[in-house]
């Protein structure tokens, strides 16, 4: 049984730290800001890119991501042309034709698009970047709308991952998050990627849904692992209605309780180490010879917007409305609004929102709360002086930790924390203890487990 304590804390409200600071601290930050930042990248320096498509045939109700449902394809069309149109911009602003090494794709749904869309905004990728023969080019799918036209298009244009939104298998729970989708729909979408080249497959599947007990966790573990997928993200829903209003209609007394969220992510992390996948950080596995295994294991694995990554690019460049990039000076947002961010490229204008330019204090920490969710230990005096500080400097972070060490969630010698494997659901809580911008009061956040 798990103790009161770590109910509790399970209960307790974190950011994922896709990033330090958190998207909820961004500001406003000038299109000629980012211009600048832009222009003034050193050679040489490795190149990520993420595109942002943000529509949808229909709503899912635990969705938190930033989409529109959108059923008549004449209104995407803009949007593409709106992409494309980008990232020329970007191109004309960047200093010769930067090496990309990551792509990817998400959404919203990403396979909304027709193959013949995908493939002009991949020709336009490649004619601004200089695309690295080893480059990680992936993107995110649901089953259910993957068009042969388009699963050709993704093998034509060297799409090598993709990741799947599956979810859970129980009927009645995908009633109750209105995404109805069966496992005939899920084999058949990772065969014909396969067939096409897509030799890379993801699962994202989740924990703590309306309805959804141990029992339907378990199963839809099972049926994943028959899949062979080669990673596996196992995401706690982020129940926040004040966000996302959609959510409101999923009742709050169909919801698991924290002891029960406990239960089922320790269930899904049972079936899959037992199906000999390597548990890796927070929650994704891999199989072992797969290259984020390899990285996780030689503590070179990192951690971006989409989660844990194998991507050590030191630029991310958004594209699409919404999107978030991060640059060496700081992070960048793209405009939410999909009408103005059209416009504003249309009109030849960076469509930049709001972002952030970071400080030596904020990259220090940054650093830290990375090998804490990316590595599950750290030297924090090391790093204090890798960035030029006394190794004490965050010493009152570090005092912080004090109570989660207590629980035996960490272990701590002088400045060195390491977390143990059955401790690592509360990574965020550790990884909190060095967040400058936390207790500010700027966005409200998920369940931290």
């Amino acid at each position: 049984m798990t103790k009161p304590s770590l109910t509790a804390l399970a209960a307790r409200t974190l950011p994922r730290y896709t990033s330090y600071p958190t998207a909820p601290h961004f500001r406003a930050l000038s299109a000629d800001d980012y211009a600048r930042w832009l222009g003034t990248l050193p050679a040489g320096l490795e190149h990520s890119l993420y595109l942002h498509v943000p529509y949808c045939r229909s709503l899912c109700w635990y969705c938190g991501c930033h989409m529109r449902v959108e059923n008549r394809y004449a209104r995407i069309r803009p949007y593409v042309e709106a992409m494309k149109h980008e990232l020329l911009l970007l191109g004309e602003r960047l200093v010769g034709r930067p090496r990309l090494t990551h792509l990817h794709w998400g959404g919203g749904t990403p396979s909304i698009l027709s193959g013949e869309d995908f493939m002009s905004v991949m020709k336009k990728v490649r004619e601004v970047f200089e695309v690295s023969p080893d480059a990680e080019l992936a993107i995110e799918i649901d089953p259910r709308q993957l068009s042969d036209e388009l699963v050709a298009a993704l093998g034509e244009s060297g799409i090598n991952r993709a990741s799947l939104g599956v979810q859970d298998f129980s009927p009645k729970v995908q009633e109750a998050i209105h995404r109805e989708q069966s496992y005939e729909v899920v084999a058949s979408a990772v065969e014909r990627l396969r067939a096409a080249g897509v030799k890379g497959v993801n699962f994202d599947l989740m924990y703590g849904l309306p309805y959804q007990g141990e029992a339907e966790v378990r199963r839809t573990a099972e049926l994943a692992v028959g899949l062979r997928p080669d990673r596996l993200a196992v995401f706690g829903y982020a129940h926040v209605p004040w966000m996302k209003r959609h959510q409101q209609v999923i009742p709050d007394a169909a919801l698991p309780g924290e002891a029960e969220r406990l239960a089922q992510a320790d269930i899904a992390a049972e079936v899959l180490t037992a199906a000999g996948y390597q548990a890796i950080g927070l929650d994704h596995f891999a199989r072992p010879e797969d290259e984020m295994a390899l990285a996780w294991r030689e503590g070179r694995l990192h951690r971006n917007f989409q989660g844990y990554t194998t991507d050590k690019a030191e630029v991310l460049l958004p594209v699409g409305a919404s999107a978030i990039g991060r640059l060496p000076q700081g992070f960048v947002q793209n405009e939410p609004d999909i009408a103005r961010y059209i416009r504003r490229v249309q009109a030849g204008q960076l469509p930049l929102s709001r972002g952030l330019a970071t400080s030596r204090e904020d990259g220090l920490r940054a650093a830290v709360i990375e090998k804490v969710m990316s590595a599950a230990e750290v030297d924090v005096g090391a790093l204090c002086r890798e960035w030029g500080f006394p190794e004490e400097t965050l010493d009152e972070s570090l005092e912080a930790t004090r109570p989660l060490e207590a629980e035996g969630l960490l272990a701590r010698e002088g400045r060195r924390l390491s977390i143990p494997q059955g401790a690592r659901r509360f990574l965020r809580h550790i990884a909190a203890a060095f967040d400058a911008y936390l207790e500010s009061g700027a966005g409200r956040h998920s369940k931290a487990v």
